[in-house]
């Protein structure tokens, strides 16, 4: 029995567009702290590839995980929220 996943989508908010085709999303995560109960803030950038050039910096996407498109990029931008 074969299982299937599918893949992960994140939102984040864009804070690079200076390479061609591609942006940097910044994900921002929260989680309770294991020991101490609090909830902490986490960020992590993402390269996303991005055919349409209609995105700007500070809008919010909704990313997608694929195939890699080079050695760091392996997102793809699904739509602008």
């Amino acid at each position: 029995m074969t299982t299937t996943t599918r893949p992960r989508q994140l939102k984040g908010v864009i804070v690079s567009t200076k390479m061609s085709k591609t942006v940097t999303v910044q994900v921002e995560r929260f989680f309770k702290h294991p020991q101490y109960g609090k909830y902490i803030s986490r960020n992590k950038k993402y390269l996303a590839h991005n055919e349409v050039s209609g995105l700007a910096v500070g809008d919010q996407v909704l990313i997608q995980e694929t195939k890699p498109y080079s050695r760091r990029k392996t997102f793809k931008v699904i739509e602008k929220i």
